[in-house]
């Protein structure tokens, strides 16, 4: 090494030594803004025009307070608490008391959603792409990029914060609760954002991080719902969920803001543990060290379907117990639902006619629909991971042996159909074993395991429409997400927002028959595995004519 090479290094490393924690955080902030100049312009328009456009057409859709009283007995009953909120305001409801009990949870599950995977993306995800590296070569901080990562944070929530509240006034609400819901949904935001910079800390791998951020997501809505359901107004358990701090507010009906100081404090004790635990890291590494792989590996894992079940296997098993825990508490409120049915027979007409079982199969059978929109959210993350694979040059090398891109692109497909199979059989045994304990009915377990199997022809066309992006890959992501979650919001808010006909009609999961309510017509389920095998087609025939991509 010559004298100039050495005298460049010894400079470097003083100006790093120099440097402050938190120097270049400026940059690394703008250049944060720049990445994300569409998704959070994009995540905030989509909240603020839907909570508009629900302003828009609930009085046409309930235009009398009779009406919106009937829309209110749904929050009487433990199954619409657990879906929904603590139900404020039931006895006088408005549109105001709507979007703080059926609207802001949903919301700030989104919220915490992007603020999950906006942490996730500017911190761990840098680093295990190696790019971070690059970037701490300059004189930047070791604290600069999840500074900058947290104050991006804070804008992102803020515009989305600011969008639901333009929503909410165009409506003519109050001024004071339209701020305090507003405040609730971004604090949520930032909470779950501050729980992403912690677990980015703990492990090396930002599918890891990000999945144990979204289980502590999963156990608040969980420990929401439940609370709710317990007690009108909600119980001693809601108080443990951040979801709920932000419902607690009673905005609309006897506001009070001392809730939203819980979100405070916790996302202020989150940054202060994320800042002492990098402090006390390797870069690139995490806290909990990764599990040493066994010194022989397995058969298994020779074949593209071995390995790709190898590396999804966490995340089934994951998806899986957590929905399979949510429907066995949904099914578990079966006697709640068949008593409140039989009180209020305007309520029973909106599942299925009649009360007792069949009502309790019908309103069974809707949960069901419901959770195969989750089981379809997991497909598509399924399919999609294979982007990430070819970006990191993986897929290049698995597909220099004799594995052909049919093949790999199928085995992926084939690991999403078991584990949405899996999936769909866990919720539906869920559902079945509450139910059957709650009404003392032992075969209804057995009926919905099954039950469930009738939406994974659904569930596998939106696995082939991912297919069908990541074939082509320049044509990206975001119209299999658009058609996802526009089917989602029409199947779950159909009857709120006053849709045309024909829109509630083609909403692809209200096509499918309701069993076990009903007979089973074999047509949708066929006409779906249909759509699902021309997709796969398209996929794999797209995929082959393509480059791949570099890593």
């Amino acid at each position: 090494m010559n004298a100039t090479a050495i005298a460049h290094q010894r400079n470097h490393r003083s100006s790093q030594r120099s440097a402050g924690s938190l120097t270049g955080t400026g940059h690394l902030f703008r250049f944060a803004l720049r990445t994300d100049r569409v998704r959070i312009p994009v995540w905030a328009l989509g909240i603020g025009g839907m909570v508009a456009y629900f302003g828009t057409v609930i009085p046409l859709a309930y235009p009398n307070q009779a009406a919106l009283q009937t829309r209110a007995s749904i929050m009487q009953d433990p199954s619409g608490a657990l879906l929904t909120g603590p139900g404020y305001g039931i006895n006088n409801y408005t549109f105001g008391a709507m979007v703080t009990n059926e609207l802001l949870g949903m919301l700030a599950i989104a919220a915490a959603l992007m603020s999950i995977f906006l942490v996730i993306r500017h911190t761990r995800a840098e680093e295990e792409s190696g790019r971070a590296e690059l970037v701490r070569a300059g004189v930047v901080g070791r604290r600069a990029p999840l500074a900058a990562a947290l104050l991006t944070l804070l804008v992102a929530n803020a515009a989305i914060g600011a969008a639901l509240g333009a929503g909410l006034l165009s409506s003519d609400l109050v001024l004071a609760d339209t701020l305090a819901v507003s405040a609730g949904m971004a604090l949520v935001g930032l909470v779950f954002g501050g729980v992403a910079a912690v677990t980015a800390q703990l492990s090396e791998h930002a599918r890891t991080a990000s999945g144990m951020a979204g289980a502590a997501l999963a156990l608040a809505f969980l420990l929401r719902g439940v609370g709710d359901a317990q007690a009108l107004g909600g119980s001693a358990l809601s108080w443990f969920s951040p979801i709920a701090w932000a419902q607690q507010t009673r905005a609309f009906t006897d506001l009070r803001w001392w809730p939203l100081l819980l979100c405070v404090g916790l996302f202020a004790v989150l940054l202060v543990i994320a800042v002492l635990l990098i402090a006390h890291r390797d870069f690139g590494a995490g806290l909990v060290p990764a599990r040493s792989g066994r010194g022989n590996a397995s058969k298994s894992l020779i074949h593209p379907a071995g390995l790709l079940l190898r590396m999804e296997r966490g995340s089934i098993i994951g998806w899986l117990i957590g929905l399979s825990i949510f429907a066995l508490l949904t099914g578990s409120m079966g006697q709640g639902i068949v008593e409140s049915f039989e009180a209020q027979p305007q309520l029973a007409a909106v599942f299925g006619q009649g009360a007792g079982g069949n009502v309790l199969r019908a309103t069974l059978a809707s949960f069901t629909a419901y959770f195969a929109m989750a089981v379809a959210v997991y497909a598509v993350v399924s399919v999609n991971r294979l982007r990430g694979e070819e970006a990191d040059g993986r897929t290049g090398a698995i597909l220099t042996t004799s594995v052909s891109r049919t093949r790999w692109l199928l085995s992926s497909l084939a690991v999403t159909v078991l584990g949405s199979t899996v999936m769909l059989l866990g919720i539906g045994l869920g559902l079945g074993v509450g139910a059957g304990i709650s009404v003392a009915d032992p075969g209804l377990a057995w009926e919905f395991a099954l039950a469930g199997l009738v939406y994974l022809p659904l569930v596998m066309s939106f696995a082939g429409l991912a297919a069908v992006s990541y074939g082509v890959l320049s044509a990206g992501r975001w119209w299999v997400w658009v058609v996802l979650l526009a089917s989602i919001i029409v199947g779950v808010y159909g009857p709120l927002l006053n849709l045309p006909e024909a829109v509630s009609n083609a909403e692809p999961f209200g096509l499918m028959p309701r069993a076990p309510a009903g007979e089973l017509d074999p047509v949708p389920v066929a006409a779906a595995a249909l759509i699902a095998l021309l997709l796969t087609t398209a996929g794999v025939l797209s995929f082959r004519r393509r480059d791949l991509e570099a890593g």
